[in-house]
């Protein structure tokens, strides 16, 4: 029976059912991301306070990241723990909406930066429970391919609400977005989505086997790729707040339309990217393409200090979409590869999304303490100096991890 179940082909209708829920779950994600350091600084808020906002949502997320991980691996239902998700994530949006003061908006960072980390490996789960490992790359970046379109509709809708209604509807928006999302979970079904294979637990026999929880962890590529992977993310992460806080000064409302543009150009380029990406990843390997976006991110961060014009820092944002195609595609793909057959694929992606949490949360604290004393420029080129730093040690130490066309 479990052999069968490896080699059964998914239905149209379960595979449309995840192109939808990438697309929609982006759509509630959204609504509560970005927009946040732009309704904070309408309301007075200095950058500190906003770093600590921003950051304890962050932190809220490094504590749950690896429990949701190992809840991901044991629970069979994994669609009914995005229902949960979705629902607690919308408390959080209406505290945000109707209570923007310190304590409320802490509160309501806790519930959604502890229930969105569920969101990220369930659905990796689902994907590969359903199509398994020889298909995973190309449906890893049809799921990015989705997420970015939800992500530009979202970014869209969002700007424009914002501009001629008002910033506390964009909170509001979480539960019309929400209908959806959980009407795409109802076309997956669940008979399709292997368990042990959504874990990771199949090798490339196509056998059952496990490792002890932390021993794979201690291996010189996982070892590697963690580091690599956190202090990408130290130096990425702050860079979207920063530049929002640098387009929103003075604007008014025109701040939500730049926000939204911030968003929205990013997102259409790995749009356009993520499923060639996920078809090139098993094509030319895995680190030829993440030595591009590690490469990338430094050039970003300087050339945010080069001009204060909005088109071009808008523009600038192109390279943003870049490294999020590949990242957001392969670095799901190398953990899939480290863990074959170790039956621990989402507790390691709650291990490792736990360690770059903690850079993001480091990321925007001491960033907004940088440009709070000497100025966005030193903010920008520090964040730069992280990610060459990033580049240099997955370049020069990270194997390549892609099985081989023999195996």
């Amino acid at each position: 029976m479990f052999f069968t179940s490896l080699n059964l082909r998914p239905s149209d209708r379960t595979l449309r059912g995840l192109d939808w829920l990438n697309f929609f779950l982006a759509d509630v994600q959204t609504s509560v991301g970005p927009f946040l350091v732009v309704y904070l600084v309408s309301r007075g808020w200095n950058e500190e306070r906003i770093g600590l906002a921003l950051a304890t949502g962050v932190m809220a997320g490094i504590v749950a990241h690896t429990p949701a991980g190992i809840l991901v691996d044991r629970i069979r239902s994994k669609r009914k723990l995005i229902v949960v998700s979705i629902f607690t994530l919308a408390v959080g949006a209406i505290l945000i909406a109707f209570l923007p003061f310190f304590w409320s908006i802490i509160i309501a960072q806790i519930l959604i930066g502890a229930t969105s980390s569920i969101f990220f490996p369930a659905v990796c789960a689902i994907s590969l429970g359903v199509v398994g490992h020889d298909q995973f790359d190309s449906r890893q970046g049809r799921n990015q391919t989705y997420n970015s379109l939800g992500n530009v509709f979202a970014a869209a809708l969002m700007g424009l609400i914002g501009y001629f209604i008002s910033e506390r509807a964009i909170f509001l928006c979480v539960f019309i977005f929400s209908v959806p999302t959980f009407y795409s979970l109802h076309f997956i079904h669940p008979e399709e989505i292997c368990h042990e294979r959504a874990r990771g637990a199949v090798g490339p026999e196509g056998v059952r086997h496990r490792k002890r929880p932390w021993a794979h962890l201690m291996e010189r590529s996982m070892g590697v790729f963690l580091a690599s992977a956190v202090l990408f993310h130290f130096a990425n992460a702050a860079m979207l707040p920063l530049l929002g806080e640098v387009l929103v000064k003075g604007q008014g409302r025109l701040s939500m339309l730049y926000m939204s543009a911030c968003v929205m150009t990013p997102q259409l380029v790995i749009a356009l990217l993520a499923s060639r990406i996920g078809k090139l990843a098993g094509n030319w390997g895995r680190k030829p393409l993440l030595s591009i976006a590690f490469g990338v991110l430094p050039l970003r961060g300087v050339l945010y200090t080069l001009t204060q014009r909005t088109e071009l820092l808008i523009a600038i944002q192109l390279l943003d979409g870049v490294c999020a195609a590949i990242f957001g595609v392969v670095s799901i793909l190398v953990i899939a590869d480290l863990t074959r057959g170790t039956g621990r694929f989402n507790f390691t992606l709650g291990v490792i999304a736990t360690a770059v949490g903690i850079g993001a949360a480091l990321s925007q604290v001491i960033a907004g303490m940088i440009v709070h004393h000497f100025g966005y420029r030193s903010g920008f080129l520090f964040l730069a100096a992280i990610a060459l730093v990033a580049f240099v040690l997955f370049y020069f130490f990270m194997p390549e991890t892609a099985p081989r066309s023999d195996q």
